[in-house]
C-alpha cells in the first residue's frame, strides 16, 4: 500500500475543449502524502487547488476545480490518468484555466506516465474505505451508486435514441496490483474518447462551450451515425463515461473499496456521491471512535 509519484516530468501542450485556448501543463513528481494538485503559474502567488472534492465549483459538461479567477476546468480526463496509471503525489502546474484535450480520451497522459514511470514513495496509504451499506443519488431515471463488495469495480449504462450509440453497458474491475491495474485502464478505459451529439453543437456553441471542439477530438453522432469514425471500441462512449467516472471520483484521493453503478448520470451526480462517501466516511469514523 505505498505511496507513488512519478520519476519524472510530463509536459503537454493543448486547446482545451470549452474554452478554445491553448494551455501548457507540466506534471513534477510530488511529496509523499502531498495528493495531486494543480498550480496555476500564469497567476501572480502561483495558487495552488487541490484535486479534492471540496475544491470542486463547477460541473456543467465537464468537472472544475477552484473558485472566482482561481479555477482550473475539464480536469477529469487527466486526474483519470493520474489515478488509474497508481500517481498518488503529483504537482500539475498550467498556464491557463482548462486543462488541453488533447486527441479526447486519456491515452496521451497515460502514455506519458508508462514512458516516465513510477517511484515508490516511503509512506504508507491508509487501508481504503469499505463501503459497507449501498450509497446512492438520482435524478430522474439517472442515477450513480456505490454498492458494498469485494473489489473495486466501476460499471455504466448510458441510452441514447440515435441508432449508433443506443443502450451501452460495460464494467471495468480495478485489479488490486499496481501494475495490472495500470496496464489496464491504459488499454481499456484511457483510449476512450469525448462525444457529442450533433444536433447539441450549435447551442453548446452558442452559449460559450465547446469552443476548441474539432472532429479531431470528440467523436459526433447524428441519425446518420458517426461523422468520424472508426471507433476504438464497439461501445467508445461508455467506456469513456467510465473514464469521466474515474476521473471525478478520483477526487476522493483513492478510490474505496465498492462496486461503482450509473446509468444516464453526469459529473454532477458523479460529484453529489463523492461527497456522500466522504460523509459515509466521516461517519463511520466517529462511529468506530465511540466505539
Amino acid at each position: 500500500m505505498q505511496q507513488h509519484t512519478l520519476a519524472a516530468q510530463i509536459t503537454q501542450i493543448g486547446v482545451g475543449l470549452h474554452s478554445g485556448v491553448s494551455t501548457q501543463v507540466r506534471i513534477l513528481p510530488a511529496e509523499a502524502g502531498s495528493g495531486r494538485y494543480f498550480v496555476r503559474v500564469d497567476l501572480p502567488d502561483l495558487p495552488i487547488i487541490p484535486a479534492q472534492v471540496a475544491a470542486v465549483s463547477h460541473t456543467v459538461l465537464s468537472t472544475q476545480l477552484g473558485k472566482s479567477e482561481v479555477y482550473v476546468r475539464t480536469v477529469e480526463h487527466l486526474l483519470a490518468a493520474l489515478a488509474g496509471m497508481g500517481v498518488d503525489n503529483a504537482r500539475i502546474e498550467i498556464d491557463g484555466s482548462e486543462v488541453p484535450l488533447l486527441d479526447g480520451s486519456a491515452s496521451v497522459w497515460t502514455a506519458n506516465i508508462a514512458q516516465v514511470g513510477l517511484v515508490s514513495q516511503p509512506i504508507n496509504n491508509q487501508a481504503p474505505l469499505a463501503v459497507t451499506e449501498p450509497i446512492w443519488v438520482y435524478q430522474g431515471d439517472a442515477f450513480v451508486c456505490a454498492l458494498p463488495a469485494a473489489e473495486t469495480r466501476f460499471s455504466y449504462g448510458i441510452d441514447f435514441d440515435l441508432p449508433a450509440i443506443g443502450n451501452q453497458w460495460h464494467s471495468w474491475l480495478l485489479n488490486a496490483e499496481l501494475e495490472n491495474a495500470s496496464a489496464s485502464f491504459a488499454t481499456e478505459i484511457a483510449p476512450a474518447r469525448t462525444f457529442g451529439l450533433l444536433h447539441q453543437i450549435e447551442h453548446l456553441q452558442q452559449t460559450g462551450l465547446i469552443k476548441g471542439g474539432s472532429l479531431d477530438n470528440a467523436l459526433v453522432c447524428g441519425p446518420e451515425g458517426w461523422l468520424n469514425p472508426p471507433l476504438r471500441f464497439a461501445n467508445e462512449p461508455v467506456r469513456h463515461k467510465i473514464l469521466d467516472l474515474v476521473g471525478d471520483l478520483s477526487l476522493l484521493g483513492t478510490f474505496p473499496i465498492a462496486h461503482f453503478l450509473a446509468y444516464k448520470a453526469s459529473h454532477n451526480l458523479h460529484i453529489q456521491l463523492a461527497q456522500k462517501i466522504l460523509d459515509f466516511g466521516s461517519a463511520l469514523k466517529v462511529k468506530i471512535q465511540d466505539y
